[in-house]
């Protein structure tokens, strides 16, 4: 375990304790999230070093790296999953000045795969061994190791895209500069992460599915992910809801909390989020950042 000394965003030192839970996905270990008195960022400390944390991901039911394994929860997660997966290459067609794309955190590869068929020259990055053989020989993607990042090209990419990855970066601010490097002056980084102060993180508490304890170091608001943003040089051009992740989310929270997958009461909640959110600065259960460099 690692103990942090400093706000992983502000490098301030002062913390106050915001919650204590459990990995109730794999460990049943318990966890403090820290809030901290200046920038507001909450974040796990202590936590898994790097050389810990893959035991936390080694699990059949993990759904995000097992892509054949077949129950209701997988079928529902590939349902949203291939919902999601137009929308997010028409976002990324929309925004890309170049046909260069790499997708940090590519899991089994669906995602690019997909783009791939749709005309971009497609790279992926995944630490896992089983998803990223299954892109190698499902779909013949690209797929490489995170030591791979270090012998891309300057200013190679137009597109780099984290879905659902920022929050499991060991090295925070590291993976932010390699990823502006890497990136082109005119490129866009389309960033999704889970969003703290969305109304089923509230309702949840401790059994909010995606504080993902110890998997997920991180837990965004809008607020910290601007910070972050200007910390390195780049702008929020565009902020979207991910309106389906508050029904997945909450299903997986309500067998959290009491022990069953109570999919009715999931629904009642996920329509509860959205509707919150659309009264409350844009609050959903998760959002995609559009960041685009800062001009010099």
């Amino acid at each position: 375990m690692e103990k942090l000394s400093f706000c992983p965003v502000c490098g301030k030192s002062n913390f106050s304790p915001f919650l204590q839970s459990s990995d109730f996905f794999l460990t049943q270990e318990e966890y403090t999230i820290l809030s901290c008195n200046s920038c507001g960022m909450k974040f796990v400390n202590p936590r898994p070093g790097a050389s810990e944390i893959g035991k936390y991901y080694e699990s059949p039911d993990y759904v995000s790296h097992d892509a054949g394994k077949k129950n209701r929860l997988n079928f529902l997660y590939r349902l949203i999953r291939n919902m999601s997966i137009k929308k997010k290459h028409k976002l990324v067609k929309e925004h890309a000045r170049g046909k260069k794309l790499l997708d940090i955190g590519c899991g089994t590869g669906e995602f690019i795969f997909f783009c791939k068929q749709n005309g971009f020259d497609v790279k992926g990055i995944e630490p896992g061994e089983k998803p990223r053989s299954f892109a190698h020989t499902e779909y013949k993607l690209d797929v490489y190791e995170e030591a791979y990042l270090s012998q891309l090209v300057l200013q190679e990419f137009d597109v780099i895209t984290l879905w659902h990855v920022l929050e499991h970066v060991n090295l925070l601010h590291e993976r932010m500069k390699k990823i502006i490097e890497i990136m082109n002056p005119e490129g866009t980084l389309i960033i999704a992460v889970p969003n703290c102060d969305s109304w089923d993180a509230h309702y949840y508490g401790k059994f909010w599915a995606a504080y993902d304890l110890p998997r997920h170091l991180y837990h965004f608001s809008q607020e910290t992910m601007k910070i972050l943003a200007q910390k390195h040089s780049l702008k929020i051009d565009r902020v979207i809801p991910m309106k389906l992740d508050a029904f997945y989310i909450s299903l997986l929270s309500e067998k959290y909390a009491t022990g069953k997958q109570n999919y009715f009461q999931a629904v009642i909640n996920g329509f509860r989020s959205n509707c919150f959110a659309r009264r409350n600065k844009k609050n959903y259960s998760s959002l995609i950042y559009v960041l685009k460099k800062e001009k010099s």
